[in-house]
């Protein structure tokens, strides 16, 4: 089963378990949100929307609030000895759909477990000393 969403003014085909980068929306990382623009959801049949398919969301888990790469933007007018250069660094949230949601249900999948980092073992150097 697939949906396409809109948030950010961008549009998205999403299933379950895949990760994407969108607009920043609020939310701190392990929150459920539910994106309510689904525009077509498909699967066996599809359902197109007009201009929304009603009661259809697509429940996601916010993974991380980050901000993307420098773009640098440098304006030159050569001989006026006229230089500008800015930076901007656009916020965006990496989040993990959970599940498509139809006909206005909340969502059942809380966020994933976090895996265990394995401990370090530290071998000990035997020094020879003689």
């Amino acid at each position: 089963m697939f949906a396409v969403i809109k948030t950010g003014g961008k549009q998205y085909r999403v299933a379950a378990e895949d990760k994407l980068k969108i607009e920043k929306v609020a939310g701190e990382p392990g929150d459920i949100i539910q994106l309510g623009e689904v525009l077509v959801v498909g699967g066996d049949s599809v359902t197109l929307g007009n201009p929304t398919v009603a009661g259809a969301s697509v429940a996601a888990e916010v993974v991380a609030q980050a901000r993307g790469e420098k773009v640098i933007a440098f304006k030159k007018r050569r001989r006026k000895n006229s230089r500008r250069k800015r930076g901007h660094r656009q916020e965006f949230t990496l989040i993990r759909i959970s599940e498509i949601l139809l006909d206005g249900a909340k969502p059942t999948k809380g966020p994933a477990p976090k895996r265990e980092k394995k401990p370090k073992v530290e071998v000990a150097a035997e020094n020879d000393d003689d």
